[in-house]
């Protein structure tokens, strides 16, 4: 129990850093948000809790090519949000297209035979 409260704990300790830098400036909020700190947080805490280098290989692997058509998320909000569109439509607009861009993704690496 004590794990899953230090995990929950570092994942909360994250967002809240970072949202706390934003408000003063968002450069370095972005900076630090851009680090892969919770892929690097789940590499370390899968290998952790399994000892399977393969299993953290694969997880790699699969945040490399879903990364990808995250991306969009990050190219659509600010567009739409000056382009005059309210914040929570915004957010909801660029969510379910990088929704749909990750299952193109999914489908484009099946035609490929890589499997996540």
């Amino acid at each position: 129990m004590g794990q899953y409260a230090l995990k929950i704990g570092l994942s909360a300790l994250i967002l809240v850093a970072i949202a706390e830098v934003a408000k003063r400036n968002t450069f370095w909020a972005a900076a630090l948000a851009s680090l892969p700190l919770t892929s690097l947080l789940a590499f370390v805490l899968l290998y952790v809790d399994t000892g399977d280098t393969q299993k953290v290989a694969t997880l790699a692997g699969g945040i490399f090519w879903l990364v990808l058509p995250s991306l969009l998320l990050f190219v659509l909000l600010p567009i739409l949000l000056r382009n005059g569109w309210g914040f929570w439509l915004s957010l909801v607009t660029a969510s379910a297209a990088t929704a749909l861009a990750y299952l193109g993704m999914i489908k484009l690496l099946g035609v490929f035979g890589i499997r996540l």
